[in-house]
């Protein structure tokens, strides 16, 4: 995990806002542009799989290519020491896992949700990022 105040590149991380199989996500100011940014860490325990750097990396292209309302917009990819990063935009409000938490979703939020995630994910497929098996 990385303190507050660490500097990868010109981002400097603010708080950890998440973390997942092959890395953590991470709130960070983007000095040069005035905005906070996520930041996505790739695994210390992946750094030295060259498989998993290539994946994080063509990871980092599949998102460049997207232009979508649905899918967030990357910003700067790069290496700092041993630690490979993305940089996104950050997106406000509570997780999926979060919203199903507090209390049972009413279906117009359900269907909302679901037509959005589907037109991110048909619009992917079109663009040759997800392949159906």
């Amino acid at each position: 995990m990385l303190p507050s105040g660490t500097k990868l590149g010109r981002y400097h991380i603010l708080r950890l806002l998440g973390a997942g199989g092959m890395g953590e996500v991470y709130c960070a100011r983007d000095p040069q542009l005035g905005r906070e940014v996520a930041v996505k860490v790739l695994g210390a325990n992946f750094v030295s799989s060259e498989h998993a750097v290539a994946r994080f990396q063509r990871e980092a292209k599949a998102i460049s290519s997207l232009n979508h309302p649905n899918v967030c917009m990357l910003f700067d990819i790069g290496y700092e020491g041993n630690t490979h990063y993305i940089v996104m935009e950050l997106l406000d409000g509570a997780t999926l896992k979060e919203a199903i938490q507090s209390k049972p979703l009413p279906f117009s939020s359900v269907l909302a949700w679901g037509i959005q995630l589907c037109s991110a994910l048909e619009f992917s497929h079109r663009s040759g990022i997800v392949r159906t098996a």
